[in-house]
């Protein structure tokens, strides 16, 4: 069994920002593969289902960024999970936009969602990081990622969401370098790969 958290904040007022891209991900994961109706548990929202031959389970925590890890520390608990079945899926403004790296373990960048997990359930899980840039200024992130994506930013952000849930069976059998390439192959497909490197 693995679980796959999406950060982000709760609520209307928060669904469209940079913050939660989070959500928007395992959310297209639970629509394109059938996953049950999500329900509120682990101080947050769940949904179950299989991505292959493998059990997922959803989590969207539902304590604001700041203490994601409440949520993820009470749901890998109950299911008697380790550090390595975890999978959290989340903003990097260090990524261009529409850009997707995946690694297990490292420094949390300042990602306050990515701090209170690392509290709870320790560092080396597995971040999918989505890349949704740079304001340019150290002070101007906050407001960056807690506000919305520009309606011209939608075609990419549904793509990437889209070429995640795909391919997410590969996270769960670990072949993360294959699940990394296939997204990146469909974001060239379909036109958003930026010319600044190769991966």
């Amino acid at each position: 069994m693995r679980l796959f958290v999406g950060l982000g904040n709760p609520g209307t007022k928060y669904q469209g920002n940079r913050h939660n891209i989070g959500f928007m991900a395992v959310d297209e994961i639970a629509r394109r593969h059938g996953f049950g109706p999500w329900r509120r548990r682990f101080q947050g929202e769940t949904s179950e289902g299989h991505l292959g031959s493998g059990r997922v389970i959803l989590l969207k925590p539902a304590t604001y960024m700041n203490e994601s890890g409440n949520a993820v520390g009470e749901a890998t608990k109950f299911f008697k999970m380790g550090v390595g079945d975890i999978t959290v899926f989340h903003d990097e403004i260090e990524l261009p936009p529409a850009k997707l790296r995946v690694k297990i373990g490292g420094g949390i960048a300042g990602h306050n969602g990515l701090r209170s997990i690392s509290a709870h359930v320790g560092n080396d899980y597995r971040r999918v990081r989505l890349g949704v840039g740079h304001p340019g200024v150290r002070d101007l992130v906050h407001q960056h990622v807690l506000s919305d994506f520009a309606k011209s930013e939608m075609p990419w952000v549904s793509a990437l969401c889209e070429a995640v849930a795909d391919n997410a069976a590969f996270i769960v059998t670990g072949q993360d370098a294959s699940f990394a390439n296939k997204v990146h192959l469909a974001m060239d497909a379909k036109g958003f790969t930026s010319k600044d490197d190769g991966g």
